[in-house]
């Protein structure tokens, strides 16, 4: 990897390597970060960094304080692993069936932990640094719960940044993009009631089962044919229930599935659509549908001078032919996104290696390239010596 590594981090690689692998053998899904936590809050007190625990239930934030400069800046990472099996073979996989660190939120960790090491060690830099250890963002509302908890009223933040890994994106290489980056996400359900019947005589009832295909079949068209063609948004039927036997027309059916899009208004667009499909074809067949749809993130939107500040840093590290300021839009959601709407800021993607057969995140073969934390734990350093440089006054 050529790339100008802090060499104090480089040398602590293989603690923190440690770290990282020891964090992915011992999972913990969102809210349930006991041990990841305790892990994190320890380091960073035997680092000399000050610790609050229990932001957002099981959330840690490290704090560093350098002279009396008023300003502060905010870096997050996320702790969380996902509810499925792991794969993989090596001597640190899962030590839990049903967890698993499949998206990096491991590495994630320890990258921030990395820069707080170091950071603590030398303070060349005037102001404060809130380093903050988000838990549950894996769909279960972790940042908007330190939100709500009083992170920024408790941890006032100028500026906020946070980071994940991007396989298929060389090692040594850099991506973002200002404004909307990462979709926002929803989620939905449709209870669908028919009327029960033999199954050999469909006519005595209200099949939910023919209900439901239309249904699906019709919410296919909200996104050709409701959204403008410059917009963009996915929905997602991923679930339908309906019935246990073969010879009978159930009562009931339930549709499950995602929806996903770059702006608040085509969400609330989206959201309304299935609300009004669902019922509308319910009841012309017959039945009834009560549509539950729940936004669970906005978009991500990046502040543009945030996103020009960040990318000038990681230049200086890897060079301007490693930093893509014209990263590509991500359909799938962050929920850092909830962060950046209170404070402004930017999300960057870092290089997690592997060229085009690279294991995607989410999947039971994915592992946190070690190679990156001192490039990440370097990146994180250099954006807080330079934002808060002893001369920005």
């Amino acid at each position: 990897m050529a790339a100008n590594i802090e060499p104090k981090i480089a040398a602590a690689a293989a603690e923190l390597t440690a770290i990282r692998r020891d964090i992915h053998a011992h999972p913990e899904l969102g809210f349930e970060e006991e041990r990841t936590s305790r892990i994190v809050a320890e380091k960073l007190k035997e680092w000399g960094v000050e610790v609050t625990t229990g932001i957002g239930k099981t959330g840690v934030v490290g704090t560093i304080r350098v002279g009396n400069n008023p300003r502060a800046i905010g870096l997050r990472a996320d702790m969380d692993a996902l509810p499925m099996d792991e794969h993989n073979t090596f001597e640190h996989r899962s030590a839990h069936k049903g967890r698993m660190h499949a998206c990096g939120h491991d590495g994630h960790t320890t990258m921030l932990l990395g820069a707080a090491k170091y950071l603590s060690a030398t303070r060349n830099f005037d102001g404060t640094v809130h380093f903050i250890f988000q838990p549950a963002e894996e769909g279960r509302g972790g940042a908007e719960a330190m939100v709500k908890d009083g992170l920024f009223e408790k941890f006032p933040c100028e500026q906020i940044f946070g980071m994940h890994n991007r396989p298929k994106l060389d090692v040594g290489k850099f991506a973002i993009r200002p404004g909307p980056q990462m979709a926002g996400g929803g989620l939905f359900d449709i209870h669908i009631t028919g009327k029960g019947a033999h199954g050999a005589r469909p006519e005595t009832g209200i099949d939910p089962v023919i209900i439901a295909t239309q249904i699906i079949s019709a919410l296919q068209s909200v996104v050709s044919r409701s959204i403008a063609p410059l917009d963009s948004g996915v929905i997602s039927v991923t679930q339908m229930h309906a019935g246990d036997a073969y010879n009978v027309i159930p009562n009931e059916a339930v549709l499950r599935g995602t929806i996903r899009a770059f702006r608040k208004e085509t969400m609330a667009l989206i959201k309304e659509r299935i609300e009004t499909i669902s019922t509308g074809i319910a009841r012309t067949l017959g039945g009834t549908a009560k549509p539950d749809v729940r936004i669970a993130f906005p978009p991500l939107v990046n502040d543009y001078d945030s996103v020009q500040f960040i990318a000038d840093v990681a230049e200086t590290i890897v060079g301007k032919e490693n930093m893509n300021r014209e990263g590509p839009y991500v359909m799938a959601s962050e929920d850092f996104s909830y962060m950046l709407e209170k404070v402004r800021g930017a999300f960057i993607n870092i290089g997690n290696g592997g060229g085009e057969g690279g294991c995607e995140v989410h999947n039971p073969g994915y592992d946190f390239n070690d190679e990156i934390i001192t490039l990440g734990a370097t990146l994180w350093s250099r954006v807080v010596e330079t934002k808060l440089a002893k001369d920005a006054r």
